[in-house]
């Protein structure tokens, strides 16, 4: 697969990190529903509506639509551009990186079974296509693009991989550089393997965010922000064994139902270990309420 040469041109070639940096995620991507939270392929399109917000989803038979576990690799691309771009370096929509270093971020494995699985990963980010009035000036106007524009990979003579070299959209490259629209998220979601618990983490990190009394959701109307193809009884259960299992780093949930009889998700940030390890990420000071630290 060959990148082409007017891209190319265009753009300069940032050459990832192998450093140990803090995963950051896209604020945008984790409001709202754009990815399969499915294991299995998933081609039935996501079309959500929700006030002045549309967004537009569509998959293809031979790829399927992209997951939530393959939205790992846009976190790797966010943290690099954003940890760069604080230190005074350049970045640019045209990344290259070796297979292991984008594996070894998002906690994958290094088999060969594992390079495949992210070479399919990059498929379907290539081949999912998005069209959203999310940061549009109107409504009515939609920005429409796929999660990679292109991708390629090198390999030696033997055949033996050498790197990849992908480029991002417009869109998504734009909602990492400002920094308002980012937010630090833990490590340990990589170990979610939900893909219900991965989207909740991820909503819960955005809404709660460090906010000492957290935020709480009703059922329904998370059912249908999620996107998920479930019916809303299988939707709730699993919900339940979520409450149930706690998996969710950094945030304790609970089930409550409202004097009306909705049912609603409640979550606020687990107590502070007073012994846990200062390089801990601190929580805001009891009683205040604060808006979600980056």
């Amino acid at each position: 697969m060959q990148l082409r040469s007017t891209d190319q041109g265009q753009l300069d070639l940032f050459r990832a990190r192998p450093s140990v940096i803090t995963p950051r995620d896209a604020q945008d991507l984790m409001s709202w529903p754009f990815f399969s939270l499915a294991k299995s392929r998933r081609v039935t399109p996501i079309d959500f509506r929700m006030g002045e917000v549309s967004i537009r989803v569509e998959a293809t038979i031979e790829h399927g639509m992209a997951t939530i576990w393959d939205a790992d690799i846009l976190i790797w691309a966010a943290s690099q551009i954003v940890d760069a771009r604080d230190k005074g370096l350049r970045t640019s929509r045209l990344m290259a990186a070796t297979p292991y270093e984008i594996l070894a971020f998002i906690e994958r494995g290094d088999s060969a079974h594992s390079y495949d699985r992210l070479k399919a990963a990059l498929d379907r980010l290539q081949s999912t296509t998005v069209a959203t009035s999310i940061r549009q000036s109107s409504e009515r106007r939609r920005h429409r693009f796929s999660w990679i524009n292109e991708w390629k990979e090198r390999m030696d003579i033997s055949g033996r991989p050498l790197g990849i070299e992908l480029i991002l959209p417009d869109w998504f490259y734009a909602g990492i550089i400002d920094d308002a629209l980012i937010l630090t998220i833990d490590r340990q979601y990589f170990g979610l393997t939900g893909g219900l618990e991965r989207w909740l983490y991820r909503l819960v990190r955005k809404h709660g965010g460090r906010q000492t009394y957290g935020w709480s959701f009703d059922l329904r109307h998370l059912h249908v922000k999620s996107g998920s193809l479930s019916p809303f009884k299988r939707f709730t259960f699993d919900l339940r064994e979520i409450v149930r299992r706690q998996p969710l780093p950094g945030y304790r949930l609970a089930l409550s139902v409202d004097p009306d009889g909705r049912s609603r998700l409640n979550f606020q940030l687990n107590p502070v270990d007073p012994f846990a390890s200062a390089s801990a990420t601190p929580c805001a000071p009891r009683g205040r309420t604060t808006r979600a630290v980056k």
